[in-house]
């Protein structure tokens, strides 16, 4: 039989067998299922991480030799009497350290898990997550007019009202406040409540537009979460963020907790100066948080867990990445701000963080949301400036290092777009409506223009600012971005990527300061000159040397020549006072300089009075003429101190 018809007879047979053997096998199984066949449920997946080129790995054997370094560094010149720097990476503490001395005089070392560091507007990053942590039980609205939930009134500008969002993003358009901000004891300390609504500070912005850190917003913002949750804010912050996350050396209160005040380091100008007194603060909700490092770990981690810290739900996942994927940038090209926390990028990596320095304290947070990573810096004393940004910025560098690139070739525009915005700025963070524009307009910034056309601004650094795309800058040295808003080719604002998310510089209207100064001398030169005249001129006349005054002019003559000292005792104690507004206990020696304005002012009475009476007097040319000047000089000084805000009812700044 041929090979293909022997195949095609037993074929039938093969497959009536294997249905029969497939049969059976499946009765076999189905009898023993469930002895059979287990379930094993897969681990939870990690988040994937990106190891880039020539990154060293973040393990707490490479960072904490790296910190040590770095710190001895920055201890080394003795501006700093403590320290901590706390690393997290994947939800886990990498490096907890401390530096230096908790007290100096006892020798007590800083400890990372108990020494309470001021934490100044790092503070904020704990009151915008209570505000969250509102809107997630939709008792707070984020767009929604904030008088709402005030019982006083915010009023509008340009019929836009301030929503939390503003308040989040510093956009509300408030001027900067001083008074009152801090007190140096318990007795003088004002609640937040009462300073909030003691003076509402003018809003000098549209709400939305320029970015201006504002003490005062925050502070709206956590006397809000006092309203809304039935409870003080310290109270709020205690049993819903600190609590659940097992934050032990954590508080807002002040002064602080009986069993942990002696956590906290007392300020240091420097590792060998006397120590400070605890500086309370006001604006609680804005700066008047101390916290450990290892606190500061567990807030960071929660964060960086998308709400969650071990058995603790901070916030909802919703809500994290609300607050993180946010962006309010007021300068293309430049970093702006999410809701709440300020952008902090480099080279292309989204960093959150932010930075704050009070008195003797200076601190720092900035997380790596790709990287699940954070570091956080706390310091008593005074470092060099700059310093906990450029450590920031050397961690970035060291573990999370951008691809290589090829440097950005100059623009042939460099010459023409640096000429555009070489002038005179004055900072967003001011004040307009009071005596601190006075201050404010003797420190505007200046840009310049060197000879190969990079920008140059003396008073925020060395760097050599260097166009590589369309108004925007770059330094090569540190990487670092400068960049301006143009509009009709008239420059807007500018500001640079350490600083634009809540600080930027306007173009400087009205007088320079050079113009200012020399009006001012001049006022006070005539003063001087009259009032030092006036001896004089009466020992010639007790020697019948000029023309005597005629009955009835003496005592107006002499009521003239006592207002310039009036005036110049009014502007050496403003000269004085200028600099040391914001300081406690100074309202009686305001008080005081008002009373001496207000006669300065009146004293323009017998000054025309005389000038009247002297144009009266046949041959009294030198009596005329330093009348006339004199009258001139009050006129012009009552223009000045009407124009700075230097007298008033009140004196809010």
């Amino acid at each position: 039989m041929p090979r293909e018809s022997h195949v095609k007879a037993i074929a039938p047979a093969i497959a009536r067998s294997a249905r029969l053997v497939l049969a059976a096998a499946l009765a076999m199984s189905a009898s023993h299922s469930y002895a059979q066949i287990q379930i094993t449920p897969l681990p939870e997946p990690k988040a994937a991480t990106i190891t880039q080129i020539g990154a060293h790995e973040l393990t707490g054997g490479d960072v904490g030799p790296w910190l040590d370094e770095q710190m001895a560094r920055a201890m080394s010149n003795g501006g700093i009497a403590g320290a901590v720097a706390v690393v997290v990476k994947d939800g886990n503490v990498v490096a907890s350290k401390g530096y230096g001395y908790a007290n100096v005089a006892a020798r007590k070392p800083v400890d990372p898990a108990s020494t309470m560091f001021r934490a100044a507007s790092v503070s904020e990053l704990f009151t915008w997550t209570a505000v969250m942590q509102l809107a997630e039980q939709h008792k707070l609205e984020l767009d929604a007019d904030i008088n709402r939930y005030l019982d006083f009134q915010i009023p509008p500008r340009d019929g836009k009202a301030v929503t939390l969002r503003d308040l989040m993003t510093h956009t509300a358009g408030f001027e900067d406040v001083l008074r009152d901000r801090y007190a140096a004891d318990a007795a003088t300390l004002m609640s937040n409540e009462a300073w909030l609504k003691r003076w509402i500070p003018a809003r000098i912005y549209p709400a939305g537009d320029v970015p201006a850190h504002s003490a005062y917003g925050a502070a709206l913002a956590g006397y809000i979460v006092q309203r809304v949750s039935g409870m003080p804010f310290d109270t709020y912050v205690e049993r819903h963020i600190f609590m659940p996350l097992g934050m032990q050396h954590a508080s807002f209160r002040q002064p602080l907790p009986a069993d942990v005040q002696a956590d906290a380091p007392p300020g240091y100008r420097s590792a060998e100066a006397s120590p400070q007194s605890f500086a309370r603060r006001t604006a609680a909700p804005a700066e008047g948080l101390s916290i450990s490092g290892d606190d500061m770990a567990r807030f960071m981690i929660a964060h960086l867990q998308f709400g969650r810290a071990g058995e603790a739900q901070l916030l909802e996942q919703a809500s994290v990445k609300a607050m993180h994927d946010y962006l309010r940038a007021a300068i293309p090209g430049l970093p702006g701000m999410a809701l709440g926390f300020a952008r902090m990028d480099r080279d292309g990596q989204v960093i959150l963080g932010h930075a704050g320095g009070i008195a003797d304290f200076h601190s720092l947070v900035a997380l790596f949301p790709e990287q699940h990573a954070g570091i956080f810096i706390a310091m008593d004393g005074h470092p060099d400036g700059g310093w906990p940004r450029a450590l920031a910025d050397a961690f970035d560098a060291r573990y999370f290092p951008p691809l290589p690139q090829l440097k950005s070739p100059t623009l042939p525009t460099a010459k023409q777009h640096a000429g555009q915005i070489a002038g005179r700025y004055a900072s967003s963070i001011t004040s307009q409506s009071n005596v601190l524009a006075l201050r404010d307009l003797f420190q505007p910034l200046w840009v310049g223009v060197a000879a190969d056309g990079t920008l140059r601004v003396p008073q925020l650094g060395a760097e050599s600012w260097r166009e590589v795309k369309p108004y925007v800058w770059v330094d090569d040295a540190s990487g670092h971005q400068l960049a301006a808003l143009v509009r009709d080719g008239k420059v807007r604002m500018w500001s640079i990527d350490t600083l634009s998310p809540a600080q930027v510089f306007l173009p400087a209207s009205g007088w320079a300061p050079g113009r200012v100064a020399g009006v001012l001398m001049t006022l006070l030169a005539i003063f001087a000159l009259v009032a030092l005249s006036w001896p004089v001129v009466a020992l010639l006349r007790r020697r019948n040397i000029g023309i005597a005054l005629p009955e009835g002019d003496e005592r107006w003559y002499r009521l003239s020549r006592i207002v310039p000292i009036f005036h110049l005792a009014f502007a050496g104690g403003w000269a004085l006072m200028l600099p040391r507004l914001g300081a406690p206990h100074l309202d009686m020696r305001l008080l005081l300089l008002q009373i001496v304005g207000v006669l300065a002012v009146l004293g323009t009475i017998p000054v025309a009075i005389e000038t009247w009476r002297a144009w009266r007097t046949p041959g009294a040319w030198w009596r005329r003429l330093s009348d006339v000047v004199l009258l001139m000089a009050c006129l012009g000084a009552i223009a000045f101190i009407v124009n700075f805000h230097l007298l008033g009812p009140g004196y809010n700044y």
